[in-house]
C-alpha cells in the first residue's frame, strides 16, 4: 500500500479524538510520532488535511473528503487481515472472552459447547466486565473478544458488530423498600432515594449527580446491594429472574423497561486468532 497504515490510523484517530495529543494518548504513541505520520500522509497526498492555526486541528475541506476514503481503506485492510487469519492454520493457545452481565449467558452456552469440541486444546478464560472496562481489556490486549452494551461510538482501534439478541433492563428495589409499595413511581420520587449505579474501573469516578449515589463495577454486585434495601438500581431482567431470589420488585416507571442492544467487539490492531474469529462468527449467528 502506498500510504502507511500507521499514518492512516493516526489521521482517523486525530479526527475522532479532536487533537494530536489525544490521538497520541489513545494510540500509545508520542505526539511527535502522530504529527509526523500525518505530515507524511499530507506530503504523499499533496494535500493539507488539517488547519493547524487554532488550538486544535480542524479538518480542511480536502481532509473531510479524504476521511471517507481512508476509513474505507482501513476497513478493507482489517477485513483482509481477518480473512488471512481465518484461512490460516495457526490456532491461538488461549482465548480470553469478556462477558457483560447485560447479556444472558444462555445465548452462548450452545456456542461454547461447539467451541469446546472444535478447539479442545485451547485454554479458555472468561472475564466479567461492563462498558469501558470491556474496551480497556481489549485495548490492553488482556482480552481478545468482548460482549458489551451497545454504544453510539467506539474508539478507532475497536472493531464491533451488532448481535441479534437484546436484553431488557428495568428499575428494581427490594420488596421491603418503601418504593415497592407504590403502584407507580415518578423520576422526582426516585431522586429522593439512593441510587445504586454502575461505575466501571476504566471510567473512574462518576460525575456528581443529584441525590445520593452508591456504585459498583458489576450488575450482580448492584443486585445484592438492592436486595439488602440500600436503594434502587437499573438491572438486567434476566439477572433478576436467575439470581433475584424473589427479593426484588420491579418499579412501574415511565419509559421503563428498556430493550438494550448488545455488541461484540475486538481489537483492530491485535485481532483474535482463528478460534476467536470462530467465536465471533457463531455468536453473530445466534438469534433471540
Amino acid at each position: 500500500m502506498r500510504y502507511s497504515p500507521e499514518s492512516l490510523l493516526a489521521f482517523v484517530t486525530t479526527v475522532n479524538t479532536g487533537s494530536f495529543s489525544a490521538a497520541a494518548r489513545h494510540l500509545h504513541k508520542s505526539q511527535s510520532t502522530i504529527s509526523t505520520s500525518i505530515a507524511n500522509l499530507e506530503t504523499d497526498l499533496r494535500l493539507t488535511l488539517f488547519d493547524r492555526h487554532g488550538h486544535q486541528p480542524v479538518l480542511t475541506p480536502e481532509g473531510r473528503k479524504v476521511l471517507t476514503h481512508i476509513k474505507a481503506i482501513l476497513s478493507a485492510s482489517e477485513a483482509l487481515d481477518e480473512l488471512a487469519i481465518r484461512l490460516g492454520d495457526s490456532i491461538e493457545p488461549k482465548l480470553t472472552f469478556v462477558l457483560s452481565e447485560t447479556w444472558q449467558n444462555i445465548h452462548y452456552e450452545s456456542v461454547l459447547q461447539r467451541f469446546s469440541q472444535r478447539f479442545p486444546d485451547i485454554e479458555f478464560e472468561c472475564l466479567i466486565a461492563e462498558d469501558e472496562d470491556v474496551l480497556d481489556l481489549l485495548q490492553s490486549q488482556r482480552a481478545h473478544v468482548g460482549i458489551l452494551r451497545a454504544r453510539p461510538h467506539y474508539p478507532t482501534d475497536i472493531s464491533v458488530s451488532r448481535l441479534r439478541v437484546t436484553t431488557e433492563m428495568s428499575v428494581f428495589v427490594a420488596t421491603t423498600h418503601s418504593l415497592a409499595q407504590m403502584p407507580t413511581v415518578t423520576t422526582s420520587q426516585l431522586a429522593t432515594v439512593r441510587q445504586l449505579c454502575l461505575n466501571t474501573y476504566a471510567q473512574g469516578e462518576r460525575p456528581q449527580t443529584e441525590g445520593l449515589i452508591w456504585s459498583a463495577p458489576s450488575y450482580l454486585m448492584l443486585l445484592e446491594m438492592a436486595e439488602q434495601g440500600f436503594g434502587w438500581s437499573i438491572l438486567p431482567r434476566w439477572l433478576i429472574t436467575q439470581y433475584g431470589n424473589q427479593k426484588l420488585t420491579e418499579l412501574t416507571l415511565p419509559g421503563w423497561p428498556q430493550h438494550i442492544k448488545v455488541d461484540i467487539a475486538w481489537s483492530r490492531p491485535h485481532p483474535p486468532g482463528p478460534a476467536g474469529l470462530w467465536m465471533i462468527d457463531n455468536l453473530l449467528a445466534q438469534r433471540e
